[in-house]
């Protein structure tokens, strides 16, 4: 258990310097669209400090293998969210971000809501799912990557109108954690048949990641790019771990806790998280010198 808990942590340092260096290589690139993939793939790749934040990013995900051998679904998301304090750290630090005083607020709630999950597990009672009958992973990931890209449709043409506030990018957060959570119960699912390749390449969980990658890479920097790091990603994170430990538990059957206190505690996180997710603020407050209409968020403009 050592070991999972170790590459979790690893795991969550490479994560937040990958979305803090591929955040500010963004604020250096032109304008990316999801609609004109080609050449967002294009500007990015040319990019050395982007390519950077990537291999950390990749890197992240390799780690992640190794949590989902050794720690229960649940306690790994627990520990992932913890990543979200260097984050905050780092996106103040590099990248000149500030949270206003309601989002701290709601990112502590998160912190807290989660730790409650941390809390209802114990030691030598949780079970190590392995692998999941391939019907009811596509039953469960098929339907949430489709809500997904439309979530973020609608939010791409929400943030079209001309005369909108500014979007915080919570909303672009929660389609990208739905698309990142399919990715993650793939890993998962690629990790209980490893090393066993033909297996591997016999079940869902390949052309899961290939799916999520190529869609989650494109629709992931759009985002970051408008918005900031320092909300948008703990946002995705909170989806992804919600929809991982939930679904992720039931899906490889790990079973819930038999003790009311830590079933309450698991359920009351669950429910918190969520609840704080549909009350965050959906818009930026424009400054006094700025207009209501400001076409995008990129900050700080490097000069």
């Amino acid at each position: 258990m050592a070991w999972g808990v170790g590459a979790a942590l690893l795991a969550n340092a490479l994560y937040s310097v990958g979305f803090v260096l591929e955040k500010r290589a963004l604020t250096r690139l032109p304008e990316v669209s999801v609609r004109r993939p080609v050449l967002l793939l294009r500007h990015v790749v040319t990019s050395p400090l982007w390519l950077a934040g990537s291999i950390a990013l990749a890197s992240g995900f390799g780690a992640q293998l190794a949590v989902y051998r050794t720690l229960p679904i649940a306690a790994a998301q627990g520990i992932f969210v913890s990543g979200l304090v260097l984050l905050l750290l780092l996106s103040s630090r590099l990248l000149g971000e500030h949270t206003s005083g309601r989002e701290r607020y709601a990112i502590a709630a998160i912190l807290a809501a989660l730790l409650m999950v941390v809390l209802s597990l114990r030691q030598g009672s949780e079970t190590i799912g392995g692998d999941a009958p391939a019907p009811l992973i596509l039953t469960v990931c098929l339907p949430s990557l489709g809500a997904g890209l439309y979530l973020y449709a609608a939010a791409e043409r929400r943030a079209r109108h001309r005369h909108r506030m500014p979007t915080t990018g919570v909303e672009y957060g929660v389609a990208v954690g739905l698309l990142y959570g399919v990715s993650s119960l793939a890993i998962k699912g690629a990790s209980g048949v490893l090393p066993d390749i033909p297996r591997l390449f016999a079940s869902p969980y390949p052309y899961l990641l290939l799916c999520t990658g190529a869609c989650g890479l494109v629709m992931s920097q759009a985002a970051l790019q408008r918005c900031r790091a320092s909300l948008i990603v703990p946002v995705c994170t909170t989806v992804t771990c919600l929809f991982t430990a939930v679904l992720g538990t039931l899906a490889f059957g790990e079973s819930l806790p038999h003790e009311p206190v830590r079933l309450a505690l698991r359920v009351t996180g669950t429910v918190l998280a969520v609840a704080v997710l549909l009350l965050m603020p959906k818009h930026d407050t424009p400054q006094p010198d700025e207009p209501a209409t400001k076409p995008r968020e990129l900050l700080p403009h490097e000069p």
